[in-house]
């Protein structure tokens, strides 16, 4: 080789090295501008996601209703005219009768009604907590989705950079004689392929960054920003000991065990329901002719008539909160599961880090380096520098993806347990052993 192509050589291999180092390691942090930080768009979905709002306003209407179901009956102001004369004079009445009047249903019944309504307006608002645990979940899905996008999309930018630079060694080489013209053909197909993959990237951003923006509340065109890096990875207590938090915490129980109280209160209701009501009123007479007076009046309701009524309502307060009890059952059995499914997953995702973290990337740096080396001296083809950068793209682009996963299993960790879980912090991941 003469020494005018071994400059050129060496001086394209430099430059491969300087793209290399500059353009491999992965992304740190959005510039401070761009920035889109977690706990920020977790209060904005708090405050402006439309479907949240609605659960709470929702809530807020059933705290109303108790102070109305335990109150009585409007009293009631009548008046009754008696053999009023033709020109409908009352001062010429025979009787002239106001009357005031008040329903007093059985003791206990508007206060067992009360209870009732009580329990049902703590139902819906656990519901609503509910609604608030589906509604994070899912803007921490779409944010570290977002996260993920713009991190392939990087990553893309970064190979189309460095697949330039080769294919200009590729065509340097070919003019000096050195290479064939399937290099250059090739490394050109690989350049197209990956602006193709950028393109394709950006529209994900986008598709992902709509799904945010409308859990936001925001406008459309309103801009969104860059996620943050997520943190180490690292897992805390057992899936035994957050199900156990997690029966005790999660909004969804609790909203079953008010769902639990209010029909047996509703058992006691309807039971009360086969005692008499009764109406009061007082009454003044005016009387044309004849000296004034006073009136009074009772009566009472007759239950015992319609008995098979009220014993069916007993009976169906006694079904619903056999279904009830049934219900609370089955959604412990599935708070366990979504718990232990979450917690695997995420001990599966731990493990890939792992396992990019420590043993591929390392690996496939180490081959790339030994393969520019080889390239340098002539012992190996163009197209297996290509495909050695391609195949580090991809475990670039599949610890992204492990690390997207375990953030996924962690929002739903913690959507199952019903509360933000602390993550320890600078804990290493295990690593999978032949045992496990």
């Amino acid at each position: 080789m003469s020494a005018t192509r071994r400059a050129t050589a060496h001086g394209a291999v430099r430059w491969t090295a300087v793209l290399l180092a500059l353009g491999l390691a992965l992304p740190a942090r959005a510039h401070a501008a761009d920035a889109l930080p977690l706990a920020d768009v977790l209060a904005e979905a708090q405050e402006r996601n439309p479907e949240l709002r609605a659960a709470r306003d929702r809530a807020r209407a059933m705290a109303a209703i108790p102070a109305q179901v335990s109150a009585y009956d409007d009293p009631t102001l009548s008046y009754e005219g008696w053999n009023i004369p033709d020109s409908l004079r009352i001062d010429r009445a025979d009787n002239n009768i106001f009357k005031i009047s008040q329903k007093v249903p059985f003791p206990g019944k508007r206060r067992l009604a009360g209870e009732v309504a009580t329990h049902e307006a703590e139902q819906t608002s656990h519901a609503a907590d509910e609604v608030a645990l589906d509604i994070l979940a899912a803007v921490k899905h779409a944010y570290y989705q977002l996260w993920k996008a713009h991190q392939r999309l990087q990553v893309f930018a970064r190979e189309k950079g460095l697949l330039e630079g080769f294919t200009r060694v590729a065509e340097q080489k070919y003019a000096a004689g050195e290479t064939s013209q399937s290099d250059v053909v090739r490394a050109q197909v690989e350049l197209t392929h990956q602006i193709n993959m950028i393109q394709t990237e950006r529209l994900a951003i986008h598709t992902t960054g709509a799904d945010l923006t409308a859990l936001l509340g925001r406008s459309f065109d309103e801009p969104l920003g860059i996620p943050e890096g997520p943190g180490v990875p690292a897992l805390g207590p057992s899936s035994a000991a957050l199900t156990r938090i997690a029966l005790e915490k999660r909004p969804a129980l609790a909203a079953q065990r008010a769902g639990i109280a209010r029909e047996e209160g509703a058992i006691a209701l309807a039971e009360r329901n086969h005692l008499p009501d009764f109406e009061f009123s007082v009454g003044r007479f005016v009387n044309y002719g004849m000296s004034d007076g006073f009136g009074a009046s009772a009566s009472v309701t007759l239950p015992f008539v319609n008995h098979e009524k009220y014993s069916a309502g007993v009976t169906e307060a006694m079904l619903r909160l056999s279904a009830a009890e049934a219900e609370r059952r089955q959604l412990e059995n599935r708070v366990h599961r979504e718990v232990e499914q979450a917690h695997l997953r995420a001990q599966t995702a731990l493990w890939q880090v792992d396992l990019f973290t420590n043993t591929h990337v390392p690996q496939v740096e180490q081959a790339l380096r030994v393969t520019e080396s080889g390239y340098q001296t002539g012992k190996v083809g163009f197209l297996d520098l290509i495909d050695t950068l391609r195949r580090l793209e991809e475990i670039h682009l599949d610890d992204i993806a492990a690390r997207t996963d375990f953030e996924l299993a962690w929002a739903d960790l913690e959507r199952a347990v019903g509360e933000d879980l602390p993550r320890p912090a600078g804990q290493r991941p295990a690593r999978r052993t032949e045992h496990d």
